[in-house]
């Protein structure tokens, strides 16, 4: 099979085409592009006969598979009929095409890995008020474990304290004596300025998957650190993320800077998760003040109440 090989294409309407040009690694799937563009048949009810007696039915099924291979020759005449099926068939159809798409996904994620040996997962941490420490515990140690919190929290609350010109009430939201004693306590959620506090401490890049926003969010990224970790936000929720292996090494939470593929790994991560709706409106969950028992609904009415009452203490329902 040589460049410029050529068929011909007819339907039962009687319309025909010539699909030229094709080349000696020309797919199935390839082709039956072509054809759908040409006759407007859906490639799942496509029926694709030789066009000459005995009419040999050939298997479409095979999408990688090279067309030569299926018994196509050059100068061929193809006879494409649409297949009658059922909505539940065409459902069925299209459940397994996404199945075999996120499993080629999945496998060409895998080999983009270091050494194409893993990909991406996330470790699930309690939702208990300190899931952001919880999670930068487990891919520092590689255990979940919501004790060492605390220690962060002291941790954070030293550092603001030691800079109360970098740490002011502009950049805290509150007065610095006020934000240390605020949060140190268990029930107080940690966000972007914990990141970035951790971020030095640790000397480790911190990269925040933001699933509601399909971006990643690089915690000391001026600071030329040579290593960095991962950590998945879906608005409310964060949990830390490993590379399983597939060689049988032990899941890694911690990669060097200049390991692209794991980052572009968590980067593919983040746009499934969003396409999926894998997050959460911070405008709709609830939340309920510890102080009072006032149920509050999304972070705009917890703040206000917050200004109104000077109530802190907030859990997640």
């Amino acid at each position: 099979m040589m460049a410029g090989f050529s068929l011909k294409v007819k339907t039962k309407t009687g319309q025909q085409h010539i699909v030229s040009n094709l080349e000696q690694n020309t797919t199935v799937r390839i082709l039956k592009n072509l054809i759908t563009e040409l006759t407007n048949i859906p490639e799942d009810a496509m029926h694709v006969v030789l066009g000459f007696p005995p009419f040999k039915p050939l298997d479409f099924n095979k999408d990688d598979e090279l067309i030569l291979a299926i018994g196509i020759s050059n100068g061929d005449t193809l006879i494409v009929q649409e297949k009658q099926i059922s909505e539940e068939e065409r459902n069925q159809l299209a459940a397994k095409k996404r199945l075999e798409e996120d499993e080629k996904l999945a496998k060409e994620l895998a080999a983009q890995s270091e050494g194409g040996s893993g990909i991406l997962l996330k470790q699930i941490v309690p939702s208990d008020n300190s899931c952001l420490f919880t999670s930068i515990g487990y891919v520092l140690t590689g255990k979940v474990d919501p004790e060492s919190s605390q220690y962060m929290r002291e941790i954070i609350a030293a550092t603001v304290n030691a800079d109360k010109q970098e740490y002011n009430e502009g950049i805290l939201g509150r007065p610095n004596d006020e934000y240390c004693a605020w949060i140190l306590q268990p029930e107080s959620w940690g966000g972007a300025i914990e990141v970035s506090i951790l971020s030095a401490y640790h000397g480790i890049e911190f990269d925040v998957v933001d699933i509601t926003n399909a971006i990643i969010n690089r915690f000391g990224e001026d600071k030329n650190y040579g290593m960095r970790a991962f950590l998945l936000f879906d608005g409310i929720h964060y949990d830390p993320l490993y590379l399983e292996s597939t060689t049988g090494e032990p899941p890694k939470t911690i990669f060097p800077i200049e390991d692209n593929a794991v980052y572009l790994q968590a980067e593919q991560l983040a746009q499934e998760a969003k396409s999926s709706r894998q997050f959460t409106d911070v405008n709709k969950f609830t939340l309920k003040c510890n102080v009072c028992d006032c149920h509050l609904k999304g972070q705009e009415e917890a703040q206000q109440h917050a200004k109104k009452t000077g109530h802190i203490n907030f859990g997640e329902i």
